[in-house]
C-alpha cells in the first residue's frame, strides 16, 4: 500500500463558498456566484430521496444520512492524505481501516501522475463550480477520479448523478488548465469488500453526461427564476 505518488499539482485557486437557501454557491475570481455541481446534479435524485425520507421517517432518514456523510468524509480525507503523502499525521479509525485499505491498494496500483487533489474548479461556460476529489492518470489515461463509499455494491443506474458530476468537473478542469480529461472513474469503497467497486466512462460517454449536466443547469436556472 505504501507508495509515493508523482504529484504535479495544478495551480487551482481556492474559491470562497457559502450556503444560500440550502444551496451551495462558490464565488469566482471575477465576483460571480455559481451553484455547486452537486447542487445541480442533486435535482436528479430529489424525488426519490424525498419519497425515501417519507417512507422511513425523518428521524431515521436523518440518522442514516448523517452517518453516511461522516463515513464518506472520513474516507475522503484518508484518501487525500494518502495521495499527498501525509499519512504520518493521520490516525485510521478501526471502523474505516478495511475500506480505506481496499481503496488505497487500488489507487496504488492504478494511479500515475496526480494533477489535483480536492481542487477547486469552475466554468464560466457551465456557470457552475465545485471541488474535485482527484484529477490523475488512471491506468495511463488522464481522468477525473471520484471517491465514494457505500454499504453495498451499487447498480449503475442508481448512480448516474455521479457520472454527470464527474463530466462537469472534466470540462471545468479543461477550461481552467487546457488539459483534456477524456475519462471518468468512480471508485466506491464498499463495506465488507476486499476491493472497491469501479466504474469507468470513456470520452463518448463523458460527452453524453455533459449534455445532461447542461440540461440540469438550465432546469436549475428556470426553477430559480420562477
Amino acid at each position: 500500500m505504501d507508495k509515493q505518488f508523482d504529484l504535479q499539482l495544478s495551480d487551482l485557486q481556492k474559491l470562497p463558498r457559502r450556503n444560500v437557501n440550502g444551496k451551495r454557491l462558490y464565488e469566482t475570481p471575477d465576483g460571480s456566484y455559481y451553484p455547486s455541481v452537486t447542487t445541480i446534479t442533486g435535482q436528479m435524485n430529489a424525488k426519490a430521496i424525498s419519497e425515501w425520507r417519507q417512507r422511513v421517517g425523518e428521524k431515521v432518514a436523518t440518522q442514516i444520512t448523517t452517518q453516511a456523510s461522516a463515513r464518506g468524509t472520513s474516507i475522503h480525507k484518508l484518501c487525500e492524505h494518502y495521495i499527498l503523502g501525509t499519512m504520518d499525521d493521520v490516525q485510521v479509525m478501526p471502523s474505516n481501516k478495511e475500506m480505506f485499505d481496499a481503496m488505497a491498494n487500488h489507487l496504488a496500483e492504478t494511479v500515475g501522475k496526480v494533477y489535483a487533489v480536492e481542487g477547486f474548479l469552475y466554468s464560466d461556460f457551465l456557470r457552475s463550480a465545485g471541488q474535485v476529489d482527484m484529477v490523475a492518470e488512471y491506468n495511463g489515461t488522464l481522468s477525473i477520479v471520484d471517491f465514494k463509499t457505500a454499504k453495498k455494491k451499487k447498480r449503475e443506474d442508481w448512480i448516474q448523478n455521479y457520472f454527470v458530476q464527474e463530466a462537469a468537473y472534466s470540462f471545468m478542469f479543461e477550461e481552467r488548465t487546457g488539459l483534456q480529461v477524456p475519462q471518468l472513474v468512480t471508485v466506491i469503497g464498499v463495506d465488507g469488500e476486499s476491493e472497491p467497486q469501479v466504474f469507468i466512462k470513456n470520452t463518448k460517454e463523458r460527452n453524453q453526461y455533459l449534455l445532461q449536466f447542461l440540461a440540469l443547469r438550465e432546469q436549475f436556472e428556470e426553477a430559480t427564476v420562477a
